[in-house]
């Protein structure tokens, strides 16, 4: 018999050694992991605040407001007050920091996509009722997917 417990184990696994290879592509953008992931939060979530982005990315304020510091120097990012209540600072992703990201994400995506193409027809379409199922799991497909949510 099948156990979940199992299931889950070996798909966690499997999650994290899928995403460190994956992970080398991110050398070209020349960010740290945790700035590619902060704006990563940003640019296919936001805008957020900082307090906001601090709890996405399971940091504290003073973290997030030093590493902002540093992207919004970069041109990365920007912070923009709230129109309604000037306490709230948005963070938003500038032109430049949404391209990188976007350039990132094609190239992870083709060098996944390299690997998909030595799989066989079946394999292939077993891959793809996986990948539906795990989306199930998780609530649907992520907003930036590509994926319609209703499939």
């Amino acid at each position: 018999m099948i156990r979940p417990a199992d299931l889950a184990d070996r798909l966690h696994s499997a999650a994290i050694h899928l995403l460190r290879s994956l992970r080398r592509q991110d050398e070209a953008t020349g960010l740290s992991g945790a700035r590619l992931s902060a704006l990563s939060v940003v640019v296919f979530g936001g805008p957020v605040t900082i307090t906001q982005l601090a709890s996405a990315e399971q940091v504290t304020v003073p973290t997030v407001t030093r590493m902002l510091s540093g992207m919004e120097g970069d041109g990365l990012l920007k912070r923009e007050r709230d129109e309604k209540d000037r306490r709230v600072i948005w963070i938003r992703p500038t032109a430049k920091g949404t391209r990188i990201l976007m350039d990132g994400r094609r190239r992870r995506v083709a060098a996944l996509s390299s690997e998909l193409t030595k799989l066989d027809r079946a394999d292939l379409a077993v891959l793809d009722r996986a990948i539906a199922i795990v989306e199930r799991v998780v609530g649907g497909p992520a907003p930036w997917s590509g994926r319609d949510q209703r499939d």
